[in-house]
């Protein structure tokens, strides 16, 4: 407010009031003043305060969340890391079985299959001198003709014929 407002604000106080009670409607009006400022100031003191706790608890807050995180990501990346070298581990070992496996089998089918081609050449063998000793022992030779047997004339067959042919 400037000058001039003021000083007709007072000329109208005097004219309502009168000059006897202008002094106490002042001393009022500073007391009512004073008071507001009085409770704008721990209003505002309050204010500070409740906002002080407030930054206080979410610092708090944030460091406590920030800790509990920090602490859930170093024990899940523990168990990860355990896991990976756990699942590598195995990993490892079952291909090195597998390995050993496929190199045992390998050798093993390579005797049997030695052992069956030995075999095989042994029976062969076998069967190619058998066959060759048949077939020198074995020249076909022609076979002498068989003479028919001979006829023995039966007197009493003969008599029987003519008996039943007669009749």
């Amino acid at each position: 407010m400037s000058t001039p407002e003021i000083l007709i604000i007072i000329i109208v106080a005097l004219i309502l009031f009168g000059a006897d009670k202008l002094p106490e409607i002042a001393k009022t009006l500073g007391k009512g003043m004073r008071d507001f400022r009085n409770a704008t100031d721990e209003i505002r003191r309050e204010l500070e305060s409740g906002a002080s706790e407030v930054r206080e608890a979410a610092k708090s807050i944030t460091k406590e969340v920030t800790d509990f995180s920090d602490s859930m990501t170093k024990d899940v990346k523990g168990v990860a890391d355990s896991i990976t070298k756990d699942v590598t581990e195995f990993s490892d070992k079952l291909s090195k079985d597998v390995n050993e496996v496929v190199s045992s089998v390998s050798t093993d089918l390579k005797n049997v299959t030695s052992g069956i081609e030995n075999e095989i050449d042994g029976v062969t063998k076998t069967i190619q001198s058998d066959t060759a000793a048949i077939t020198e022992n074995q020249t076909p030779k022609p076979e002498p003709p068989k003479p028919e047997p001979a006829r023995l004339i039966d007197y009493t067959d003969d008599l029987y014929d003519d008996y039943n042919y007669m009749g």
